[in-house]
């Protein structure tokens, strides 16, 4: 019997988690582990107690034809790694793993080549999270040193999105 991969096994949990998200322009899914243990989850949506995307049916940056990664000023939504780093104890997430998906909400196709954004990099990096593993696809993944994003500082570059 093959088994499938940890890798690609947390990277179908945080698929699953994603499917509650209540972005109408990506559902995101995040997953925290350490030790082979769930620290926590999170998805994309609006803070608790707001109106999310998903039950007014408009996206406020879609409306204003706002690019992908630039202006979240605008977007209602906390990201999936964020809600994922506010749900864990900081202790637990030392030298942890976040591992996230990305998802069409239209037609639950993954999303390839999907980042996180600046203001998650920044989140990932306090939180002292050591890896971040990315699904491209059903069975191809990214894996990210966050040691990388320390030392190549893309806030620097003055390049928006991702």
């Amino acid at each position: 019997m093959e088994r499938v991969s940890k890798h690609n096994y947390y990277l179908d949990i945080a698929q699953t988690v994603a499917e509650r998200a209540t972005c109408l322009r990506r559902m995101f899914g995040a997953i925290i582990v350490k030790n082979d243990s769930i620290i926590s989850t999170g998805y994309n949506g609006a803070p608790r107690g707001r109106k999310n995307c998903s039950d007014l049916q408009v996206c406020m940056r879609d409306k204003l034809n706002i690019p992908r990664g630039e202006r979240y000023e605008m977007c209602r939504s906390v990201h999936a790694e964020a809600n994922a780093i506010i749900a864990a104890p900081r202790e637990q997430m030392l030298g942890a793993t976040l591992y996230m998906v990305c998802v069409n909400p239209k037609n639950r196709e993954l999303y390839e080549g999907t980042n996180s954004c600046m203001m998650c990099k920044r989140q990932i990096i306090n939180a002292g999270i050591s890896t971040v593993v990315v699904r491209d696809t059903k069975e191809s993944y990214r894996v990210i040193d966050v040691k990388d994003w320390i030392e190549n500082d893309d806030s620097l570059s003055g390049v928006f999105g991702y």
